[in-house]
């Protein structure tokens, strides 16, 4: 490996002579250079090297060729600004630099990241060795439709050469059918070559007014350099176009061929693709062809015909209705709400419903009017009033689910109809969603702010009629579902001390059934709580010993009470000192290979125990992970 890596360094004496002899570096720095290279030249010489070394290789030779470029320009310009004559240190860098990529490509073959900054360096170098990267990039990632994309755009913007970029396109859609973006591009690129075709038969004279004079001016003459891409080789049957005497409408009609069969192919290959239908739309607005409303209107009936029973086209639809208009235009809102609505009826279902919500509660927050106008004969609705009404209908045809009934109750919240929420809540709670955490969880807060309003002191019926709700649907439901009711009735009966231990009585009954969780949510970790902030620590520990007997108590509850006891002990309660250690062996007892759990109790055994105690941790931790000590190793550092 050193031998092959002192050849290497001794190969680039030429150009480091050259350096020093042009007072680019001095020998100091020309020093530092070769200590690096060397460097790097090991680290890839490795058994196996990785990326990070060809890269941050890379990105020393770019730093060092870019200061060779600063300080030549320099020395040109002290010496009157005569370009001086290119020697091998000019070349060298962009050579090792290509060379270096070559060798991270051949091992990274796999990634379209390094392979992409590869022909990104060589392009904007200019460099030779661009086709050949390409063509090797396509053989390895033929599946990949970025390559087929990036290939074709070089071949037409750099070389200008069409038929090789649609040659490219055309293999990349045989290996890639189903890829939008492909699609996309070779439509775009062939509809852009006809608009260069265009361009040139018109600078050429060869539509109207070609019988004019042959001489150019110089403002003509000017704009033919600035454009003198558009005067690229034609094909054979590109060259009989242009030379004909057509008009350049010819080309407009040649696009719309051109696009009805790139169309016909995509769908072939996509047919259930609504995105690339609708770029393809798009295509169409931005681009001049010959009846292209037939084209749209073609693409229109075959999206109808191929989605109507998918709510996003009908979204698409009625947006497609106000997408010109920056405010609200009642009218067009009209004819996108009649859309919805025949899409509500074509699709009865949540989704729909939801968007057509969605772009309903949009545009209220827009600034324009807030009414419908339909037509210039119905009277306009209110868009509020109109959203309530979507609500009851998606309710009646059966398409509401529990998110839109939570949607729904919530706007009545917004517009600040309390009674008609509440009403609504319990009719859901009751009827269709008897078991939706959501909605159960709004319920009471309506029924809690209904009682605030009527007096700031709740009576006890109140707090009865609140506390018999709760335990229905707690009842009902295991106690991971039940979390935010669970929090919810905590705190709000925290002072009422009957129906708090009425609380904790069935969570022990629950606890009991379901048990505990090693993380997340903990419901006796959270009575634990409070308790110890309303009874204190005593009033705590009884709590927690309680559900420390039930099955399956949970990690999270353990770590909770040690957390409690731990805390006690460091302001010196002697008890937490025993406690914490007795809650350490209960928990290892269930969870003996948790590395963080056995490094836990060491370090707390450093901080609070001595040192004999600390090191029978340790040794016990060890034996009891025995092939998992190296867990406890890197949990330790």
């Amino acid at each position: 490996m050193a031998d092959v890596v002192q050849f290497k360094l001794e190969r680039m004496l030429d150009e480091l002579d050259d350096l020093e002899r042009r007072g680019l570096f001095n020998r100091l720095e020309i020093a530092e250079i070769v200590k690096m290279r060397r460097k790097f030249e090991y680290r890839l010489k490795r058994p196996s090297p990785l990326k990070e070394d060809f890269v941050t290789y890379i990105d020393y030779e770019k730093q060092l060729d870019a200061l060779r470029s600063l300080r030549k320009k320099s020395l040109e310009r002290k010496s009157g600004g005569e370009k001086s004559k290119k020697t091998i240190s000019d070349y060298a860098g962009v050579t090792r630099i290509l060379l270096i990529y070559r060798l991270a490509t051949n091992r990274f073959k796999g990634d379209i990241e390094l392979w992409f900054q590869y022909l990104e360096f060589c392009r904007a170098r200019g460099h030779g060795r661009m086709k050949k990267a390409l063509a090797q990039l396509v053989r390895f990632h033929p599946k990949v439709p970025g390559v087929w994309i990036y290939a074709a755009a070089w071949e037409f913007d750099n070389n200008l050469n069409v038929a090789a970029a649609r040659a490219l396109m055309q293999n990349g859609l045989r290996s890639c059918p189903t890829s939008e973006e492909l699609w996309v591009e070779y439509l775009r690129m062939e509809l852009t070559y006809l608009n260069k075709l265009k361009a040139r038969k018109v600078a050429l004279g060869e539509g109207k007014g070609s019988e004019a004079s042959g001489k150019k001016n110089a403002d003509e003459q000017q704009w033919r350099e600035e454009n003198q891409d558009l005067f690229m080789s034609l094909d054979e049957n590109v060259d009989k176009i242009s030379s004909s005497q057509e008009k350049p409408d010819v080309f407009r009609e040649h696009g719309l061929t051109l696009l009805d069969t790139v169309y016909s192919g995509a769908i072939e290959a996509l047919p259930t693709s609504f995105g690339l239908r609708t770029r393809f739309l798009d295509i169409i607005e931005a681009t001049e062809l010959v009846n292209s409303e037939e084209m749209r209107t073609k693409i229109l009936n075959d999206m109808k015909r191929d989605f109507s029973k998918d709510p996003q086209y009908w979204d698409w639809l009625a947006r497609v209705e106000i997408a010109d208009t920056k405010g609200v235009n009642s009218v067009q809102l009209g004819r996108a709400v009649q859309v919805y609505e025949e899409g509500l009826k074509s699709t009865p279902s949540p989704i729909m419903a939801e968007l057509y919500l969605k772009f309903l509660m949009e545009a209220v927050d827009m600034d324009g009017e807030a009414v419908i106008q339909f037509d210039t004969h119905a009277p306009a609705i209110e868009i509020v009033s109109h959203i309530l009404e979507v609500f009851e209908k998606a309710e009646s045809l059966g398409c509401i689910n529990e998110d839109l009934a939570y949607q729904h109750i919530s706007y009545l919240l917004r517009l600040s109809k309390l009674v008609d929420a509440k009403m609504l809540a319990e009719k859901l709670c009751s009827g269709k969603f008897p078991n939706a955490v959501n909605l159960w969880t709004l319920r009471l807060t309506i029924e809690m702010r209904c009682i605030q309003n009527k007096s700031l002191s709740p009576s006890k019926a109140d707090l009865l009629y609140i506390f018999e709700l709760l335990r229905n649907i707690l009842k009902k439901l295991s106690v991971s579902e039940a979390e935010s009711l669970w929090i919810m009735g905590l705190k709000y009966f925290a002072n009422q001390r009957r129906h708090f231990d009425e609380l904790v009585e069935m969570s022990v009954l629950l606890l009991a059934k379901d048990g505990g969780n090693d993380s997340g949510f903990s419901l006796s970790s959270t009575i634990v709580n409070y308790i110890l902030q309303r009874n204190g620590v005593e009033r705590a520990r009884e709590m927690y010993k309680r559900f420390l007997a039930l099955p399956h108590p949970g990690l999270k509850l353990y770590r909770d009470c040690i957390e409690l006891e731990s805390n006690l002990a460091s302001t010196g309660d002697k008890t937490g000192l025993t406690n914490t250690r007795k809650l350490y062996e209960s928990t290892l007892a269930t969870y003996d290979q948790d590395a963080s759990l056995w490094h836990d109790y060491h370090c707390w055994e450093i901080k609070m125990g001595t040192s004999g105690t600390a090191a029978a941790v340790h040794w016990r931790a060890r034996k009891t992970l025995k092939n998992n000590a190296a867990q406890l190793l890197s949990t330790k550092s």
